[in-house]
């Protein structure tokens, strides 16, 4: 399938951008650094406002920032402590975890229950494997993805399941919603990429290349392609409309695991997290590494750059979260 994609490719990225002045060295430093979780930071995720960021800990905590001014707004405390994924409602008014409980826990955070913390509002059930990723569509729609290799569609108001499909072949890592919000696509430890519609349950999109586990993805702005980062050490940029792989990026020296991607408002610069305590930077269009973003003293497990492009939050096993700009 691969061999008969390549025949019909009559250009290759870097040529065709080959008029295209260089991009500028990105400058990027810690604006803030957000201390209060104590154990492995393994996830972060924007509010649709650029401003506020919830991240989740192997200390049972998530924790509401404003990352403008390195404030702490809420502190939640979950029932259980192995929580591998959050995502925050683009309105601002939900956060979302799961996590080893096999379960996806949502919030409200405009309401409190007894104890002063945000008030949960749904647990949603039915998972045979842990829960990997899980993002918000609208206050009322969120899709997972887990272990048990399928994806649900969940309508939160009435607490059940809209669709659930066997997705992939191993465990689904991460899901990412194209910029209307009618698509959206995940990776997967079975090394493929996959694109949904989620009007239907069903694969629009098979994208093969990578040769480890794609631990993450990142729909381009524009709606027209998404990126990747792996196990297999690259990161790469897929194009729907051609369906397949047109750009593969890999640092210099000795190469490393991403761990999580974010594309600029742009689309012109790839950000990639990694284990060797760095996010790395190419510039999309000439396949140029732009530099490192370095200060994290562990494996960066978890990057997003806010909806208006104006800041990057990473997380890492250091147990701190840092605010670039």
């Amino acid at each position: 399938m691969q061999d008969d994609q390549a025949k019909v490719n009559d250009a290759k990225l870097p040529d065709a951008c080959s008029g295209v002045g260089d991009a500028p060295k990105v400058r990027l430093n810690t604006k803030k650094l957000l201390k209060g979780h104590i154990n492995k930071v393994n996830s972060v995720h924007y509010s649709g406002d650029s401003r506020h960021a919830v991240t989740g800990s192997l200390d049972g905590k998530l924790i509401i920032w404003d990352t403008w001014t390195g404030n702490k707004i809420q502190v939640i405390p979950l029932r259980s402590s192995w929580v591998m994924s959050v995502a925050y409602a683009p309105s601002g008014n939900f956060v979302a975890c799961g996590g080893m409980d096999n379960m996806c826990t949502v919030y409200d955070v405009n309401s409190r229950d007894a104890s002063g913390a945000a008030k949960m509002t749904r647990e949603l059930l039915g998972y045979e494997g842990f829960l990997s990723s899980c993002r918000f569509v609208d206050d009322n729609t969120l899709v997972t993805g887990s272990g048990d290799m399928k994806l649900c569609v969940w309508d939160l108001e009435a607490g059940i399941k809209k669709q659930e499909f066997e997705a992939h072949n191993g465990d689904v890592v991460s899901i990412s919603l194209s910029p209307d919000k009618s698509c959206y696509v995940t990776g997967s430890v079975d090394r493929t990429c996959k694109l949904w519609d989620l009007r239907q349950p069903n694969c629009k999109q098979v994208f093969y290349g990578h040769q480890g586990d794609v631990n993450s993805v990142c729909f381009h702005p524009s709606g027209y392609s998404f990126a990747t980062g792996s196990e297999d050490k690259s990161a790469r940029l897929f194009d729907i409309r051609s369906d397949q792989e047109v750009a593969k990026y890999t640092p210099p020296g000795t190469p490393p695991s991403f761990t999580s991607c974010g594309l600029s408002l742009s689309g012109r610069f790839l950000l990639c997290a990694s284990d060797d305590n760095n996010v790395h930077i190419w510039d999309t269009l000439k396949l140029q590494h732009n530099g490192v973003l370095a200060g994290h003293e562990n494996r960066i497990t978890s990057l997003c750059v806010a909806p208006s492009g104006l800041g990057v939050t990473t997380c890492s096993w250091d147990q701190n979260v840092r605010v670039w700009g």
